[in-house]
């Protein structure tokens, strides 16, 4: 009802499907971009060594964001118009596929969901603006990043060095923060994790983060300020320690396991960006 009553329920039905739509797609990149990955590093592996490149079930076809047409990964039947809607087609399967039944992964509506909720979270406090915009689009990013990372293990430069960059150019009005503390921003958030990175290294003799990690820290100084940093790292190293910790003590995780730290980072930028005005105390800003 609040809802409702804060922007009125044709424009809330219409930014929930437009976040719909937009989560719908983010699952293709969060399937679809690790894969084109993969085949672009094997294919420059193999014109580097001079061998044949090493084929896989995507080889003889066009594979990129908009074809092939979505399908099942199991089975690679096409799925139907109706079946495509987002949330209601996983339901109305019942979160499997109508060909073969393999279980359709829970992910789908999820991030679908996200999608919507990011969407209508940037207009309720930014209201119907431009800014609202950068900031749907920002955590839309975040989103793709987050699962991207949990899946694959991946945060591709792909999407965080344009986040980084886009986090400038929407400061040089300050959209969000000042242009000079959203550079500032950005070069400490680089150099907060990759110090980090050598001293553990170097401390341990083990890697405790990728490079991913560096540029999406950065990312988020750009758009949110230096000053947002600190509550960035609090937040998304209490969400790891809660999530790895429990399965230590209980003996069902190797305390040597490495954790995707990317989905932390992304959840934490969300919640700044998004909870500023309520955490302005805590941010100094």
């Amino acid at each position: 009802m609040a809802l409702l009553d804060s922007m009125g329920f044709a424009l809330a039905v219409g930014l929930l499907f437009v976040g719909l739509c937009v989560g719908s797609f983010l699952n293709v990149v969060v399937h679809r971009l690790p894969i084109m990955l993969t085949r672009t590093w094997r294919r420059e592996a193999a014109a580097e060594l001079g061998v044949p490149e090493a084929g896989d079930d995507l080889s003889g076809e066009r594979f990129n964001l908009a074809v092939p047409r979505s399908h099942c990964p199991a089975c690679g039947e096409p799925v139907k118009a109706f079946d495509n809607i987002p949330i209601v087609g996983w339901i109305r399967l019942r979160g499997r596929c109508p060909d073969c039944a393999a279980p359709i992964s829970l992910r789908y509506p999820l991030v679908e969901a996200l999608g919507a909720l990011a969407l209508v979270a940037a207009v309720l406090v930014f209201g119907m603006t431009w800014t609202a915009a950068a900031a749907a689009a920002c955590l839309w990013v975040l989103i793709a990043l987050a699962f991207i990372d949990l899946e694959s293990g991946l945060l591709p430069d792909q999407l965080t060095l344009p986040l980084l960059w886009s986090g400038l150019l929407v400061n040089l009005p300050g959209a969000f923060t000042h242009l000079a503390s959203a550079v500032v921003g950005a070069v400490v958030g680089y150099l907060f994790l990759w110090l980090t990175y050598w001293a553990f290294k170097l401390a341990t003799g083990k890697e405790g983060m990728g490079y991913g990690d560096f540029k999406l820290f950065a990312a988020l100084g750009a758009w949110l300020g230096w000053q947002a940093l600190p509550a960035v790292a609090l937040l998304s190293a209490v969400a790891g320690i809660l999530y790895a910790l429990p399965p230590i003590l209980l003996g069902r995780r190797d305390r040597n396991a490495p954790i995707r730290f990317g989905p932390f980072l992304a959840g934490a930028g969300s919640l700044v960006l998004i909870f500023r005005a309520e955490s302005a105390w805590l941010l100094g800003i």
